[in-house]
């Protein structure tokens, strides 16, 4: 879509041309996002200052029926941000500020571009808590957060971005701008309008301020790292911690593959030579944490953990977590392309699940790592391709959608944190029925009548037949 002089000229006085961007250069670095799912060239780049500029951006694209695209830091891995009718990409760069932190009633108040590890450490200063910690926390934003629903690391025990998010500015398809939510710490009143925006992935509405629930910084972490030699003792650890009444904020599980990629990439020998890799964290008063963890590692050792170390200092901690992080960069060793998806399964079904991938694989004849949050019955399932063929890549696909449908046949999903976007949508319907689609599209027709806000993702279509 091109957009004429006369709406360009509306727009560089809404925003003033230094935040209006045209130029070829800035239209390729917006055209994809983490994904690499696709790349489209946006029309123009949008870096709004204010919920006002926002609403009248959205009422003049809404007339013309322009698309619009929300971005944050482009670091989700479905394709959300990819401008696929070209348009306007809204960036938040700019509006990046944390407006205002209430300490007694442990609330933050912020601006959409706000890196989710910038508020975090500065919450964490005035003795405040904000435990949502996606892995790229170190440059994600928290208005991607909000669209993506996002979890992370700390999920087991603390949940994901859903459960603290408790008002929202949004700017609608329209440019009107409503408020939803309240300060208090609980209300009934009327439709739960905040669950319904958190995770919809930018086709609702455009967020402008978010008000986030915060709770006191934990006194104290204890760190465990456990080796196993099969995922089936892993998992049965994991169970077996709550069921005596101990819930880890982290349960990470790094299976034998992921492993001999890391040693690859970052030689240490607290890794394995043979089994999987864990790392366990509880929190609380020093003295419960302590004891929590001392429970931990028997429970590790009773389901024939081969391995078990308490990290005894910050460093030893650090480096432990290191190695978790490595994972992702790691897995290039294994192939130049890699279809990393998001499953969740009852943590009770996690082995069986585990078991069904590793037979997937060996059926097709790819290499498919498992890592990721085994505390909530998370998963990130990679398939590795050696290069990039057509024949090889639908091969890969085949058994992506062999995988999202065995992890809903056991009452799991297969999206747990990166959303549907462009690369699942194709899947939509092994999860969603009918029925269920048609209220989310009159839930979009209502609020986006004109199809303006991020078009062309999830919401536009619905493969049932698949």
């Amino acid at each position: 879509m091109s957009i004429d002089s006369a709406i360009l000229a509306q727009l560089r006085r809404i925003l003033g041309r230094e935040n209006l961007f045209e130029s070829m250069e800035k239209r390729i670095v917006y055209s994809t996002d983490a994904s690499k799912a696709a790349a489209v060239l946006p029309d123009l780049i949008a870096r709004p200052t204010s919920t006002e500029q926002i609403a009248g951006i959205l009422k003049l694209a809404n007339s013309a029926g322009i698309p619009v695209y929300p971005r944050g830091a482009g670091s989700g891995l479905t394709g959300g941000a990819v401008p696929v009718r070209g348009g306007i990409v809204l960036d938040f760069e700019i509006m990046n500020k944390v407006l205002g932190i209430d300490r007694e009633n442990m609330t933050a108040l912020v601006q959409p571009g706000v890196i989710t590890q910038n508020l975090q450490k500065h919450v964490e200063k005035l003795g405040l808590f904000y435990p949502p910690d996606p892995a790229s926390s170190d440059f994600c934003t928290i208005g991607g957060n909000v669209a993506e629903n996002s979890g992370g690391l700390r999920g087991t025990k603390y949940g994901s971005t859903r459960e603290y998010v408790m008002a929202l500015d949004v700017v609608l398809a329209s440019g009107e701008i409503i408020r939803i939510g309240t300060g208090a710490p609980k209300s009934v009143t009327g439709y739960d309008l905040v669950r319904l925006f958190v995770g919809s992935e930018g086709t609702l509405g455009v967020f402008t301020e978010i008000l986030l629930r915060l709770i006191p910084l934990p006194e104290h972490v204890e760190t465990v790292l456990a080796h196993f030699p099969q995922v089936e003792c892993a998992a049965a650890s994991v169970c077996m911690m709550f069921s005596r009444g101990i819930t880890p904020r982290a349960a990470e599980l790094m299976d034998e593959l992921a492993v001999e990629c890391v040693r690859q990439y970052k030689d240490s020998d607290v890794l394995p030579r043979e089994g999987v890799f864990c790392l366990f964290e509880v929190d609380g008063p020093r003295f419960a944490a302590m004891d929590e963890s001392e429970r931990v590692v028997r429970i590790c050792e009773e389901n024939g953990a081969t391995n078990v170390a308490r990290a005894t200092s910050e460093a030893e901690r650090e480096h432990f977590w290191s190695l978790r992080r490595a994972i992702s960069p790691a897995l290039y060793n294994l192939g130049r392309i890699k279809l990393n998806e998001d499953i969740c399964v009852p943590r009770s079904r996690l082995a069986e699940m585990l078991a069904r991938i590793n037979e997937i694989g060996e059926r097709y004849s790819l290499r498919i790592v498992n890592f990721g949050h085994i505390g909530d019955g998370s998963i990130h399932t990679n398939v590795m391709l050696e290069h990039d063929d057509e024949a090889l890549r639908k091969k890969g696909e085949q058994a992506v959608g062999e995988i999202f449908a065995a992890a809903v046949s056991m009452g799991g999903t297969l999206s747990a944190e990166h959303g549907i976007g462009l690369t699942k949508a194709q899947y939509l319907g092994k999860e969603v029925g009918e029925k269920e689609f048609s209220v989310m599209v009159r839930l979009k027709k209502a609020l986006d009548p004109n199809g303006i806000l991020n078009p062309g993702k999830f919401i536009d279509v619905f493969p049932h037949s698949q």
